[in-house]
């Protein structure tokens, strides 16, 4: 198992200018999108992060041929050599269930492995399935794998129950290659869901209403070759903003989307923050002493992401003041504040609330990430955190951050990763 250790001061000033890598959320739809084509599908600005290796590895099952070129990859899925996503590959990458909606409309076979739970809380795929089931598949659920098929699909009115990034992309990609027109209603807003919608339009799709809630697609025959460009990654974007606030540093991020950051960089402001706007692709934050603190909620996009919510609870513990975090999109996604307590921060947590009380100065300790989002919250806690401080289990970290000790590094941080 590989630690993370670092030295960390409450005098700390991250400085330096640090690049954006595409975005984890973006790309794996896009991998999965190329199953609906027989044709060469290229992918740049690709993150090479473990969850984009195991995806490539079921599309290698399935009988994709990826190669890897630096940050792109080429894949040309000419034949569908199996039609089958193993519990082993699921269970490891929840979004492995996104190659239901394409094999499924390609291939008119699916058999894909229940996802389960995981460590920030249940993702009920139901809606996935009605969905499909409304586009004229039948399903089955057996001995832990959704076993699906169809003749042909046809196309229909679907209304989401809630809001479903995942299941908005899957039934976005059967419906591309569906006979008649799919009318899809309160769809996920994600930028990574208009991404995707980009390059199946790149393919050939007929997509009407990309960006909205209601989104129309006119099935076609087949679709072809295309070169795509994945989107920064605003969640790693978001983690470095923090780092700066959190550091009083002066941080320049390049290469990013500045709009899709909206509602952090609003929140980050009003603590105290300032950010500038350099040019359309590279913003400033530079920290203030003075941490006000913030209530956030968690919600679909626009909102404020969930993905960003242990990241932005460990400024408030360095916040002059009380801040309430609500939790609304997965229901065990407190975890990391156990581990933020043995550093000594000041927190409550009463149901779906985290009542987080500053400001706390923080000392290293010994402490174990349990998913991927809590890793770079407590590698922001053990940068601020006095002496030193060991995250135990950080391969969740690799999952969605392409070589953030050495992009910490590059700013000033003492970080480094240690075997066994």
């Amino acid at each position: 198992m590989e630690k993370i250790r670092i030295i960390g001061s409450h005098n700390l000033r991250l400085k330096g200018q640090v690049r954006i890598s595409g975005a984890k959320n973006a790309v794996l739809p896009a991998i999965a999108a190329t199953i609906l084509t027989d044709e060469k599908v290229h992918l740049e600005n690709v993150p090479l992060v473990k969850d984009v290796f195991t995806i490539l590895t079921l599309m290698k099952e399935l009988g994709a041929d990826c190669h890897i070129n630096r940050n792109s990859i080429f894949i040309r899925t000419k034949n569908i050599c199996s039609d089958e996503a193993s519990y082993e590959l699921v269970r490891a990458m929840r979004a492995s269930i996104l190659v239901l909606g394409p094999l499924l409309a390609r291939h008119g076979k699916a058999i894909v492995a229940l996802p389960g739970g995981c460590a920030i809380g249940s993702r009920p795929i139901d809606l996935h399935i009605h969905g499909l089931e409304k586009l004229g598949a039948s399903i089955k659920l057996e001995h832990g794998y959704i076993n699906a098929s169809a003749k042909k699909l046809h196309g229909a009115e679907i209304e989401f129950e809630k809001k479903t990034v995942g299941g908005t992309e899957n039934l976005i990609m059967a419906a591309s290659l569906t006979k008649g027109e799919t009318i899809l209603k309160n769809c996920s807003l994600e930028p990574e869901v208009t991404n995707l919608c980009e390059l199946l339009i790149k393919m050939g799709a007929k997509i009407d209403g990309v960006g909205q809630e209601t989104i129309r697609i006119k099935g076609v025959e087949e679709l072809g070759r295309a070169t795509h460009q994945i989107i920064p990654d605003r969640i790693e974007a978001g983690t470095f903003l923090i780092a700066g606030a959190l550091t009083q540093g002066d941080i320049t991020l390049t290469h990013i989307q500045p709009h899709h950051l909206d509602t952090l960089i609003e929140k980050l402001r009003y603590s105290g923050a300032r950010i500038e706007n350099l040019n359309p692709t590279t913003l400033r934050i530079l920290g203030s002493e003075d941490i006000k603190p913030q209530d956030i909620t968690t919600s679909p996009y626009p909102g404020f992401p969930t993905d960003m919510q242990a990241q932005f609870t460990v400024l408030m513990t360095q916040a002059d003041g009380t801040s309430i975090i609500t939790e609304t999109i997965f229901d065990r996604r407190f975890s990391h504040i156990n581990e933020l307590l043995r550093l000594g921060a000041n927190i409550e947590v009463s149901g779906d609330k985290a009542i987080v009380k500053g400001k706390s100065p923080l000392s290293g300790a010994e402490i174990i990430a349990s998913d991927l989002r809590a890793s770079a919250s407590l590698i922001l806690a053990g940068l601020i955190a006095n002496g030193e401080t060991t995250i135990n289990d950080v391969e969740h970290l690799d999952r969605g951050y392409e070589k953030i000790e050495e992009k910490l590094k590059s700013l000033g941080a003492q970080i480094e990763r240690l075997q066994g």
